[in-house]
């Protein structure tokens, strides 16, 4: 069954919306009785890949100046 919880209220009880959500509540929180977010859990992160970019390269071209015309636009 979904909460609604009012914002006022889950400002003073975030902690346990949040341990209530991991475990897998229904929480919705709302402004003046009209729900706008829903508290759910995050899906399993995998750990970061060290190297992940490792041999990238980044041409020389990327430092060069933007031909004039290009960078009238950005001025």
């Amino acid at each position: 069954m979904t909460e609604l919880v009012n914002l006022y209220d889950a400002k003073t009880q975030l902690s346990r919306l949040i341990d209530r959500a991991a475990a897998g509540e229904d929480i919705v929180i709302a402004r003046a009785g009209k729900p706008i977010v829903r508290l759910v859990p995050v899906d399993d992160v995998s750990p970061r890949q060290p190297g992940l970019l490792k041999g990238l390269v980044v041409p020389d071209a990327l430092f060069d100046p933007l031909p004039s015309d290009e960078q009238d636009l950005w001025e």
